[in-house]
């Protein structure tokens, strides 16, 4: 009977941490357990970034809690370590002063809502899909498959364009005809092609506009509109239609022309061609 008692006292100083083990792993698994099941229900309610949001604000406030009794456990008192945390929360507040401003940016962010997970965004020259929205930065995955982290105060301060807000976007084709055509014959091939199109919708109808005069050619704008979902293709298929359509047609697209002019009393430049002699 000795014995075990002296063993029992042997033991006893470990006790607490093994309390504060205990409640630690405990305190995982409820918070992971919970963060999820909370997730689940809001997801149906909200939209996908703010129930991440909430869900890792459950995870690590329940998490907290639990770090907290085990602390206790150790013999830590709860004022002091709240003390302690205030102190260095204003420590880091004023050591950090970029990470406060992402913070807040963050939280505006979150309330303007100007972009869901799954977007796809344009900030500067970086396209990128979101993957997550954090409270100090944003995460993209551009086309290439590169990982790219954005500050939330650059996404506040700087102009940001949902490429995928809207369900259907419009392609705007930037295109040149030699002065010798006929702007109808050209507005009646363009639309043929964006007929034959199975991704150009009907409506809105495809836009023709004769924009000007240029250098060496007559300038013209023709805008077609898709799905989000069948933007690239279509930007892709509708260029190489219209060439081939161009060529059907005898419709010529010109290069760029240069004139020399060294005034009317200058005698012209003469010109000769001379053809390479033939190899033995």
């Amino acid at each position: 009977m000795l014995d075990t008692l002296l063993t029992l006292e042997t033991y006893r100083p470990f006790i607490p941490v093994i309390r504060a083990a205990i409640l630690i792993v405990i305190g995982f698994f409820v918070a992971g357990l919970v963060a999820r099941s909370a997730y689940k229900i809001m997801i149906r309610h909200m939209s996908p970034h703010h129930s991440t949001l909430l869900k890792r604000l459950i995870y690590w406030i329940l998490l907290g809690l639990f770090l907290a009794s085990a602390m206790r456990h150790l013999g830590f008192s709860l004022s002091v370590l709240l003390g302690a945390a205030g102190i260095l929360t204003v420590a880091i507040g004023f050591a950090s002063q970029t990470s406060a401003s992402n913070l807040i940016s963050g939280l505006f962010l979150v309330a303007e809502k100007p972009f869901q997970l799954g977007d796809l965004i344009q900030v500067g020259p970086t396209v990128g899909e979101v993957l997550s929205i954090d409270l100090l930065s944003v995460k993209l995955r551009t086309f290439d498959n590169l990982f790219v982290r954005i500050p939330n105060e650059s996404l506040i301060k700087t102009e940001m364009t949902n490429l995928t807000r809207f369900p259907i976007r419009r392609f705007d084709l930037l295109l040149g005809v030699a002065y010798k055509e006929n702007i109808a014959k050209v507005r009646d091939t363009l639309k043929a092609v964006a007929d034959k199109n199975p991704l150009c919708l009907d409506e809105p109808e495809p836009l023709f506009l004769f924009t000007g005069f240029g250098d060496s050619a007559l300038t013209l704008q023709f805008s077609v509109w898709a799905t989000r979902e069948n933007f690239r293709d279509l930007r892709n298929t509708i260029q190489e239609e219209i060439k081939v359509a161009f060529d059907e047609a005898g419709i010529e697209i010109p290069f760029p022309h240069r004139t020399l002019y060294a005034g009317s009393q200058t005698e012209p430049f003469p010109v000769r061609v001379v053809s390479e002699p033939e190899k033995e």
